[in-house]
């Protein structure tokens, strides 16, 4: 398969291992993402709960990505890079499409909340550190979480 191509070898240096995975910005790619973060966290028997949150929070990052990036026409890719350390793991999603500013509420319409707008707030509700890196009108954005294991 094209895309396993795409993902690198496990690297090492002070105690921090590392992955990279590059998707197409397509939904149904990721799961692939969900699938890499599991059998990362097997690497430090995290709990379920923690992996649970995981997932959700690179779901919703890679979501963004995925949504948003690219436009209607979805060509592009996403990067993912897993850091594993002793006591942390740090994600990183990556893409090079449109920016978006990331102090923006979310917006309600009546009762309704508008499509998307939660994820952000979703991820710094289970991280412990978030970096956004994207500006509207500006190429690519980057978004790193960090969630400390005890």
């Amino acid at each position: 398969m094209e895309l396993l191509q795409d993902m690198t070898g496990v690297e090492s240096t002070e105690g921090v291992r590392a992955v990279r995975l590059r998707i197409p910005a397509k939904p149904e790619y990721i799961a692939l993402g969900r699938l890499a973060l599991t059998g990362l966290a097997q690497a430090r028997a995290l709990d379920s709960d923690t992996l649970a949150d995981l997932k959700l929070a690179l779901t919703e990052a890679v979501s963004n990505s995925v949504r948003h990036a690219y436009g209607t026409q979805g060509e592009g890719q996403v990067d993912i890079r897993y850091e594993l350390g002793l006591d942390r793991i740090c994600i990183d999603v990556v893409d090079d499409g449109a920016g978006f500013d990331p102090d923006e509420a979310p917006s309600f319409n009546g009762d309704e909340l508008s499509e998307g707008g939660l994820g952000i707030a979703i991820i710094r509700t289970i991280a412990d550190e978030v970096e956004i890196e994207s500006r509207p009108g500006v190429r690519g954005s980057r978004l790193r979480f960090v969630k400390k294991l005890t």
